[in-house]
């Protein structure tokens, strides 16, 4: 029996104000498959992730995230498929008070029972694991740091570390390196296919060349709507000079 798509979007609609974020949009992912979603600002990227997670409600079409369709689900099964979505965003979102072996554990959380979330607040655990993961990330020495005392570039890797233990069927990750020059964000999508492996992995960048050269297929959107879906060889200097003529023209 084949495995379901990991993202299957039908003629999905997204208004905020009367204004369309994505405007009929069909997107399938297969399970594996890395995807890059790129186009100008306000083109409908980050509205498409959060819609994948189920902190957002299509207001037309069907969503369907890992073969569950989040419209219909129930919240016990919504919560399911967020527990198979890793995510990783441009502001990282960890803990800076934290020692680092606890954000890089938040990752866990959510396939842990309460009282020993709870109990990882006082005394780490699983330490060993999370040391796996940062010693992939090359900051293994970090584990029990303050993770507001590290570098920007080590944050990152704290953050894709807590992607790691949490071993999803799905990452999605939000301009993780639009803040990054050219070298480090290079070395941190290298980073991110790395966790990814043979997981599925749907990425917003602004960076057309980045794309093109860590993903297997590039999706560019422009005002809400699909504007082209290739393979990553496929997405030319010309397709990439047509996406954001339309911007300006």
């Amino acid at each position: 029996m084949s495995r379901p798509l990991a993202v299957e979007l039908r003629d999905v609609r997204v208004a905020f104000g009367g204004q369309a974020a994505l405007d009929g949009v069909t997107l399938d992912v297969p399970p594996g498959q890395r995807v890059a979603l790129v186009g100008p600002s306000g083109a409908g990227k980050t509205t498409l992730l959060r819609l994948c997670t189920g902190g957002l409600t299509a207001d037309a079409g069907t969503v369907r995230v890992l073969g569950t369709n989040l419209a219909t689900a129930s919240d016990r099964e919504v919560q399911a498929v967020r527990r198979r979505i890793g995510s990783v965003h441009q502001q990282l979102d960890l803990v800076g008070p934290l020692r680092v072996v606890h954000n890089v554990n938040a990752g866990r959380l959510g396939q842990w029972r309460t009282c020993r979330a709870l109990r990882s607040l006082v005394r780490p655990v699983e330490v060993g694991t999370a040391r796996q993961a940062l010693d992939r990330m090359g900051i293994a020495a970090k584990l029990l740091e303050r993770t507001d005392r590290l570098s920007g570039g080590e944050q990152q890797r704290v953050a894709l570390a807590r992607v790691l233990v949490a071993d999803p069927d799905l990452i999605l990750a939000d301009e993780p390196v639009s803040s990054l020059d050219p070298a480090r964000a290079d070395d941190v999508m290298d980073l991110l296919a790395g966790v990814a492996g043979a997981k599925t992995l749907v990425v917003s960048l602004h960076d057309f060349d980045l794309a093109r050269r860590r993903c297997d297929r590039i999706v560019g959107l422009r005002d809400g709507r699909v504007v082209f879906d290739l393979d990553a060889g496929a997405a030319t200097d010309d397709v990439r000079t047509s996406l954001y003529r339309i911007q300006t023209g």
